[in-house]
Order: C-alpha cells, then sequence, then structure tokens
C-alpha cells in the first residue's frame, strides 16, 4: 500500500508491501509521487519489481568517477574521454541521482551545448559517454531498474565526411617548407594511409624491409594491421636508418608535434582548410585509383566497416572521367573487332 505525506514542501511517497523491502521517494508534487508509486505498485504485482535503491542514492559525479575508473581508464582514448567527463562533472545534472535523469534532461543538454557553439559530434561524444554509463550501470553495477536517458531522444546527425584532398602543387609548397624529417613523414603517411599515432608510434621492430611490411599491433580499432610498403616507403626508412634512435623509434617527431608542424608549413603557405589526418583521406584514395580493389584497400588502411571506407575515400571525378572513357573505347574496340570477324 502506498502512503503520503508533505515534508519540507516536497512530497514523500513509501510503499509497503508484504516481501518487499519499504521503498520510498520524495517529489515536488503529490502527482509525481501519485504516479511513481502506481507505478511502482504495478511492478510489484506483475513480479517485475527490480529495486531502484542504488540508482536513487548513486549521483551522476559519483557513477562518472566509477565510469573513469573502471572503464574509461582501459579504453585507447582516455585522455579525451576523461576531458568529457570532467565537463560532464562540471554541469548541474551531476549533482543528480540517476534514476531521477530523464529523456528530457538529455534533450536539454543538447540542445543547450547546440546554442553553445559546440559541434555536433561533440555533442554527440559527449551524450555516448552517458549513454554507455547507464549501460554499464544497469548490466554491471547491480542497477537493473535503471533506464537509459540517452535512448529516448533524438542524438545530433554525424558530421559529413571530409572530402578535402591535396590540391595541384600544393604537396610540393608542403615538403619545401617543412623539416627533412618532417618532409620524410608526409612523404611516408601518403604511401601508407597510416595514421598520427600510429606513425608517432612507429619502431623499428615493426619494420621488415626484406617482406616490405610494417606490422602495427596498437591500431584505433584494436586490431592488428600488417601494411603493405610501396619502394617509396622503403627507400624513406632506409633514409631513416641512419638516424636510428636508441629507443628504436623510427621518427624522431612526436604526436603532438606533427599535427603543429603541418598546420604551421599549412599557415606558411597558405594553403588552407587542410589538416594533417585528410593525408590519409588522400592516401586512400590514391591507393584506389591505382586500380586496387576494395578489399585490399580495407586491408591495407584497416578501416572496421564498408561505411568508414567510403567516408574516407574521395576519388577526383575528372579520373572517374577519364577511366569511363578508357572503358568506353575498350567496350567499342571489342564490339567493332566482334563485327569484322
Amino acid at each position: 500500500m502506498a502512503y503520503f505525506r508533505k515534508r519540507s514542501g516536497a512530497w514523500e511517497a513509501s510503499i509497503e508491501k508484504k516481501g518487499v523491502p519499504r521503498i520510498s521517494r520524495t517529489f515536488d508534487t503529490k502527482s509525481e509521487a501519485e504516479t511513481w508509486a502506481a507505478t511502482i505498485e504495478s511492478e510489484i504485482g506483475r513480479g517485475v519489481f527490480v529495486s531502484r535503491k542504488e540508482a536513487e542514492s548513486t549521483t551522476l559525479s559519483d557513477a562518472l568517477d566509477r565510469y573513469e575508473r573502471e572503464v574509461s581508464s582501459g579504453k585507447k582514448g582516455h585522455r579525451r574521454e576523461k576531458t568529457r567527463i570532467t565537463v560532464w562533472k562540471n554541469h548541474p545534472l551531476a549533482k543528480r541521482f540517476l534514476a531521477s535523469i530523464r529523456g528530457s534532461d538529455m534533450a536539454s543538454y543538447r540542445d543547450e551545448r547546440f546554442k553553445a557553439g559546440y559541434s555536433a559530434n561533440t555533442i554527440r561524444l559527449e551524450l555516448a559517454i552517458i549513454s554507455h554509463l547507464f549501460e554499464i550501470a544497469r548490466k554491471e553495477w547491480g542497477m537493473e531498474g535503471l533506464t537509459n536517458p540517452v535512448k529516448s531522444i533524438r542524438m545530433p546527425s554525424p558530421p559529413a565526411g571530409r572530402d578535402r584532398r591535396l590540391q595541384p602543387g600544393e604537396l610540393e609548397k608542403l615538403l619545401k617548407s617543412v623539416s627533412e624529417e618532417m618532409n620524410q613523414v608526409i612523404r611516408f603517411a601518403l604511401e601508407t594511409a597510416m595514421r598520427r599515432g600510429e606513425l608517432a608510434g612507429m619502431t623499428w621492430d615493426m619494420v621488415d624491409l626484406k617482406k616490405r611490411t610494417v606490422t602495427l599491433l596498437d591500431t584505433k580499432n584494436g586490431q592488428k594491421r600488417i601494411v603493405p610498403l610501396s619502394s617509396v616507403a622503403v627507400t624513406i626508412l632506409k633514409e631513416r636508418l641512419s638516424a636510428r634512435r636508441i629507443d628504436g623509434k623510427v621518427w624522431d617527431i612526436g604526436l603532438d608535434a606533427i599535427s603543429k608542424d603541418f598546420a604551421r608549413a599549412c599557415h606558411k603557405t597558405e594553403i588552407s582548410g587542410l589538416h594533417f589526418h585528410d593525408l590519409r583521406h588522400e592516401a586512400t584514395s590514391r591507393l584506389f585509383e591505382l586500380g586496387l580493389r576494395a578489399e585490399k584497400v580495407k586491408e591495407i588502411t584497416g578501416h572496421k566497416t564498408w561505411a568508414m571506407l567510403t567516408r574516407y575515400t574521395h576519388l577526383k571525378p575528372e579520373d572517374i572521367v577519364s577511366e569511363l572513357d578508357e572503358l568506353t573505347k575498350a567496350r567499342d574496340q571489342k564490339k567493332q573487332a566482334e563485327r569484322l570477324k
């Protein structure tokens, strides 16, 4: 049976049923208390009631601390995710109990971040943390009665894939404006389609110059990948042998320095809208333009899905036109030869 009483301007609802520990919760209005009580009594009557006690006594801030400690710390992107967790912990919602957070709260947060000028991708990543936290709490932290509030809202649409490719003359300008090592890094990236982090983390024990491969064990998607090396890529690595480091790393330049040096070179040469990661797009597109089949390109680049491979690939329309002309010419010549038989 449900009991209601007003305390300090709020309404407390209590439910006492045989075989179930006393359950109580406080609400701003009596109608909210009555609605909650009716729901709980219905669940108890149907034998599907799951205690929300822990979810009703755990704040989002406390849950975020546990999530960072037990889940996020084991992720490859922990450093970036830690920043997003800090954003959440500084938000007023962090003081709320998990059981009190609704989809409307997540929708308000989404709209608030949009108005503040944050990108759709940033907001998606922030909401993804909360969604995963609630799923972990439900499945692993004993809060089975918890509802994931993120699943009830519209997520911001993912951003369109970048289609920036090198324009005529840009590569030559970049290579002239950077250090010898950065020159090698840029050319090697274009030959291998390797990510910035993969390049920065390369060591000589990953390299097999006889087989012409680089074996990457620690990739973005967590899967081992063997990257074949073109003759140009092999030549670049042979140039690096004379500067071999004691710690076994192939490059002297680090992860952040690659981005900074590249951005500085673009500014110096007045090249706009080009990021270092665009070299991976360029390299992937060039592999297709060489005539490699999609499954081979996917094996080289390490894209996890076909959708991602398509998103990061942008063939030049003029090259497609030329290929169409060649195929059409070959078809017409074949028909002509058949008619002359």
